[in-house]
């Protein structure tokens, strides 16, 4: 069949050239990589401890922070290269513990652990929990302090005593219920949130950039030669349109099946999970076939292509969740593909649902495709017969 040898020759086309093999096949994947590794499940904060006292308290202080389950500590012996350090990102947080930490304790003065942290949200919440080690710290001083006005026992025995009571105190459990339903659920793999994200992302700027080579068609003179020939023109645009959803569904199958085995990602039911891949790869498609369509020149379809994959993308939730989106903004991302794509994908990967439960994302996403299809057909018609 005619429109299938046309199809198989968009396909050669993108395998044949490296530079759209790295942006289609490697580039999704080392994204992926990176934003799970930045901001997915298992991440423990770092935070960089120099102790320039070298004192009992001191050490007490830094234990304290290196027992929690909130850090990973890492040792310091230049406060240059913490603070650089911190500068960098290499650690997420610093504390400074200063000379004579032990001796301003033991005559009752008050000691200033230095705290190093970037202008982020997520530094506040880490002082916190140093302020709390310090809190802790504080009250058995003051404990010691007492018991030593009192004439009982010198300091550092009244320390000594009040550090093994705090230790073996059985203190108050707090019994935390969850009201709701978590944002990404705990069970969410480091890797679960992002690859859903990025396939969307890049099905569709692949398919939107890739728009100029459909140009390049029609101004080499290739698209004309064929309207020549006994090829009728609905072949040729079944073909086009065909080259179209199958490089989208190549690089969707690549990205799907990568990420499950590369980085053990779930994408839930394979059922549903096929069936919205194929809508968005026909979404996709569609699109560059109206692109392709429009443009005349395959330099600017390239550069808008790419602009306007992006702008889609952010817009859709594609590069910040949508889950945190205000309430008007979800709603305004719901005019893309992007937003119900990724609302199907959360149901099966998020709340384990089946085809059944994204019947609504599916409808719609099958009304974007057939109507980007239906513009983008018939405007390459209105290019080839005139």
């Amino acid at each position: 069949m005619k429109a299938l040898a046309i199809t198989g020759v968009n396909v050669k086309r993108l395998l044949r050239d490296p530079s759209t093999i790295f942006f289609v096949f490697v580039f999704p994947m080392l994204l992926i990589l990176v934003i799970g590794a930045s901001f997915g499940g298992g991440f423990t904060p770092k935070v960089g401890v120099l102790d320039e006292g070298g004192g009992e308290f001191s050490a007490a202080f830094v234990a304290e922070i290196d027992s929690s389950e909130d850090f990973e500590a890492i040792a310091y012996d230049d406060s240059t290269v913490l603070l650089e350090d911190v500068e960098r990102g290499v650690v997420n947080i610093g504390v400074l513990i200063p000379a004579g930490y032990d001796e301003t304790l033991r005559s009752g003065g008050e000691a200033t652990v230095e705290f190093l942290g970037r202008a982020d949200p997520t530094v506040l919440q880490y002082r916190s929990t140093i302020e709390a080690v310090a809190a802790n710290q504080s009250a058995i001083f003051r404990a010691a302090r007492l018991v030593e006005a009192e004439g009982l026992t010198e300091f550092d025995t009244a320390v000594a005593s009040a550090q093994l009571v705090a230790s073996g105190a059985s203190g108050t459990d707090v019994a935390r219920e969850s009201a709701g339903e978590s944002l990404f659920g705990e069970d969410l793999g480091q890797f679960d949130l992002g690859a859903p994200s990025n396939l969307l992302l890049f099905v569709f700027l692949t398919s939107l950039a890739g728009s100029a080579a459909l140009i390049g068609t029609r101004r080499l003179g290739v698209s004309r030669r064929m309207v020549s020939t006994p090829t009728s023109i609905g072949q040729i645009l079944l073909g086009e349109t065909g080259g179209r959803f199958a490089i989208a569904m190549i690089q969707g199958l690549f990205i799907m099946i990568g990420a499950a085995v590369a980085f053990e990602v779930r994408w839930g039911n394979l059922v549903g999970a096929g069936a919205l891949l194929i809508l968005i790869a026909l979404v996709g498609a569609g699109g560059g076939m109206l692109m392709g369509a429009i443009f005349d020149n395959d330099e600017q379809a390239g550069s808008m292509g790419v602009f306007i994959g992006l702008g889609l993308a952010a817009l859709g939730g594609c590069m910040v969740p949508l889950e945190v989106f205000p309430d008007t903004m979800v709603t305004v991302a719901h005019i893309t593909p992007h937003a119900w794509g990724l609302d199907g994908f959360a149901e099966l990967i998020r709340r384990g649902g089946d085809i059944t439960s994204i019947g609504t994302e599916l409808a719609v996403l099958a009304g974007f495709a057939a109507a980007l299809l239906a513009l983008g057909t018939w405007r390459l018609r209105a290019k080839l017969t005139h």
